[in-house]
């Protein structure tokens, strides 16, 4: 009963934590985000990603297979699996955040989109 009690005290601690951090960001004009903030994706696994930051700097991760065939340089079975497991789930991770920046793009505002300073 005890833990299920603590669970519950950390759950609405966790709730009130998130809503006061959503509270205290900036959502003025004036809002300038960390130089490495994300602001598009470009691309698709097969053919690579290319990642632009704030600070107009982008990164090209390799393309899905250039990775996997990373992956069979290791020594061992389990690290390969491990390797081609990490490749998965970093590249559905990309394509979902491409999704989800296309939709905050789309809700439109004064500076949608931009990636000038």
């Amino acid at each position: 009963m005890k833990n299920v009690i603590a669970v519950l005290v950390a759950a609405v601690g966790i709730c009130f934590g998130v809503a006061g951090l959503a509270l205290a960001t900036p959502h003025s004009a004036t809002y300038i985000p960390p130089d490495d903030t994300i602001v598009d994706i470009t691309g698709d696994p097969s053919n690579g990603f290319t990642i632009e930051h704030y600070d107009g700097t982008s990164i090209s991760p390799p393309t899905d297979s250039e990775a996997r065939a990373e992956c069979s340089e290791y020594d061992t079975r389990v690290a390969r699996v491990r390797c081609r497991s990490e490749v998965r789930v970093w590249y559905r991770d990309l394509g979902q955040f491409e999704v989800a920046l296309d939709y905050a793009h789309s809700l439109g505002g004064p500076d949608a989109g931009a990636v000038v300073r």
